[in-house]
């Protein structure tokens, strides 16, 4: 890989921000050049919340992405439908199924669209949907290999740190679910 660059999108609550956080420590722990560029509404919920990620061997010139991502995470109906556009030519779409429908989508020829029911496997495994963020990053780092799975447990270390630590278990094993989901079934 010389440059891998994502959207993850969705509501604000849905965790693509920190989707994107994980993504770029990684980058940063693998010795990458990385972005992390966030857009978010005003609203602390419910409002629109995404972010470009972009990990690099190369310096990086503009941390927005506008056409040609690699990859494009849709944790909702309205982030697909904006963003579906946007996944180049044999790039990745990755779509949390239950929230999002792939039908009619306007995208690229050669686009590998992977549907994880997120919601269902964070709710079957945790009792409620609140991990489905990491569900969806397992599958979209097993789909895409854009970072390292060597490397995750030194990642969780550096963006859960103090307090936060005491969440490390769950979200590393909400990462492997959807690492496995997506290994199993994409």
């Amino acid at each position: 890989m010389s440059t891998f660059s994502s959207i993850i999108a969705g509501f604000g609550g849905q965790g693509s921000l920190l989707m994107g956080k994980i993504m770029a420590y990684s980058g940063m722990l693998d010795n990458k050049e990385v972005s992390w560029c966030p857009s978010y509404g005003p609203e602390m919920r419910g409002g629109t919340a995404n972010v470009n990620v972009i990990i690099s061997d190369e310096g990086i010139g503009s941390p927005v992405i506008t056409k040609d991502a690699d990859c494009v995470v849709a944790l909702n109906q309205p982030s697909l439908d904006k963003f579906a556009h946007v996944v180049k030519e044999g790039g990745s779409l990755v779509i949390n199924a239950d929230l999002c429908t792939a039908d009619h989508l306007d995208v690229k020829e050669g686009v590998k669209v992977y549907s994880v029911p997120a919601n269902r496997i964070a709710t079957d495994a945790f009792g409620g949907s609140k991990l489905a963020n990491l569900v969806m990053l397992g599958a979209v780092v097993c789909a895409t290999g854009a970072i390292k799975v060597e490397g995750m447990d030194d990642t969780f270390a550096h963006v859960f740190e103090g307090g936060k630590a005491k969440f490390i278990p769950d979200n590393k094993k909400a990462f492997e679910l959807g690492f496995n989901y997506a290994k199993e079934n994409c």
